[in-house]
């Protein structure tokens, strides 16, 4: 087979478009889902031990804040610093690497005995996971017809709070026996074992091999055309460099974002990712502890967490299929301002169990729902020769929200803050962040 001389987007998406939907791509999907899962089970196993890590290291909350707060800020350094490397070294190579990264760093964790030490493991972890997911979705997005692109990238996007749900469970399993480093060992070990499935089962990017042209990038080619079951390719096909494929660097990155033609709409951006990643990430770090401080058993903060999740992923998709009939930035506004509704209720309702439990899961369909429409927003603001910078950007530093909410949450349940003031609290930069999205007007 021959190709005809094009960009590296358009020859990739020659191949995979041609033809039926391989096992191969299916496989690429699935994994990259399931790692996610991992990074999901990882990053949040802290949120389900936080009350048994405290008590055994004497940590107030405002110290455990500061937990959190590392793994996400590890994230975000991650996601913008380490990511662009895949570029660089493949895609395949940097989830390989920042998968073992994780590994490591997790299993150290169960050994950990004071609060440097867990800050530093943690941010670590954190910088694996945040490179990781943005190579995930884009390796699961260039393996996907463009009519399943969107669906693909929600699945693996899905596989956070997936994880997270099953962080519930299995803590259910092992903290009994084990306690919570017996948590931090689990996920550790899978981790690991994974980084030898993701050897054997990750292709690289295609569209790497026919940008970078490493050394052996045919052979590597045809391997994964076979796999596919595509023709392989008698020669490199001639690629012609277009404005769309050059990647500026950062500071470059960010001066071509506030040009006067895209500052009004990159800043609005960045304000709204800030303030709903600050309400998102104080939920996900703080409801078990919460739940617990409140009186509750263990088992109810893990369910509240769980149901957290399982909302979120119930989101995820109810957004998918809404954006395709509505504006986006309307919908994100109505569903950020209904779980910043559902917040204030959760903290005025009796303290019933059964009650919390279901506005829990309500909570986290609307926040999460609203919160995923962000991206989507981000990804339709831009024209295509700055679109993966914006998104990189938004993502990136709107995880200040995600650093500093739990940070916040910490000192202020330390100066006595009750969980349903920290509701009230934490529901006004949710609806404030969906408000200014619906500024944006991106249908």
């Amino acid at each position: 087979m021959t190709l005809a001389a094009s960009t590296s987007d358009n020859l990739s998406h020659d191949v995979i478009d041609r033809g039926p939907v391989s096992a191969q791509q299916l496989l690429v999907v699935g994994l990259c889902m399931f790692f996610n899962m991992l990074d999901g089970f990882d990053i949040t196993a802290m949120a389900v031990v936080a009350g048994s890590v405290s008590s055994d290291l004497d940590l107030t909350p405002d110290r455990l804040g500061w937990i959190f707060s590392f793994a996400l800020a590890g994230m975000m350094g991650g996601a913008m610093f380490l990511a662009p490397v895949s570029d660089i070294i493949g895609r395949r190579k940097l989830i390989i690497m920042a998968m073992s990264l994780i590994g490591v760093s997790i299993i150290l964790t169960a050994s950990a005995s004071t609060l440097p030490e867990f800050i530093i493991l943690r941010f670590i972890s954190g910088l694996g996971a945040g490179a990781m997911l943005a190579s995930q979705a884009a390796l699961s997005a260039e393996y996907s017809p463009d009519k399943y692109k969107a669906f693909s990238v929600a699945a693996v996007t899905s596989g956070y709070p997936l994880g997270a749900m099953m962080t519930s469970v299995i803590a259910g399993y092992i903290m009994p026996d084990y306690g919570w480093r017996g948590m931090f060992w689990f996920g550790g070990l899978v981790t690991l074992a994974m980084v030898f499935i993701a050897w054997l089962m990750i292709p690289e990017s295609l569209k790497y091999l026919f940008e970078r042209r490493p050394e052996g990038a045919l052979e590597k080619i045809n391997k994964i055309l076979k796999k596919l079951k595509k023709e392989p390719l008698d020669e490199m096909p001639e690629v012609i460099a277009s404005a769309a494929s050059v990647s500026p660097g950062l500071l470059s990155g960010m001066r071509r974002l506030l040009a006067r033609e895209h500052r009004k709409t990159t800043l609005t951006l960045w304000a709204a990712f800030i303030l709903c990643f600050s309400t998102l990430y104080f939920l996900m770090s703080w409801i078990p502890k919460l739940m617990e401080d409140s009186g509750f058993d263990v088992a109810a903060g893990r369910d509240a967490f769980f149901l957290f999740n399982l909302g979120g992923v119930i989101g995820i998709y109810v957004m998918g299929w809404m954006s395709t009939r509505w504006t986006l930035t309307n919908l994100i506004f109505y569903l950020s301002t209904a779980s910043a509704v559902g917040m204030v209720v959760f903290a005025l309702v009796p303290n019933n169990l059964n009650l919390l439990l279901s506005l829990t899961l309500i909570i986290g369909i609307l926040q999460q729902g609203g919160f995923t429409g962000l991206y989507g927003a981000a990804a339709k603001a831009y024209p295509t020769n700055i679109r993966s910078t914006g998104i990189g950007w938004s993502i990136g530093l709107g995880r200040l929200g995600a650093v500093l909410g739990p940070l916040v949450a910490g000192y202020l349940i330390a100066g006595g803050f009750s969980m349903s003031a920290n509701y009230f609290f934490f529901a006004v930069p949710m609806a404030v962040g969906g408000y200014i999205a619906y500024r944006l007007n991106i249908k």
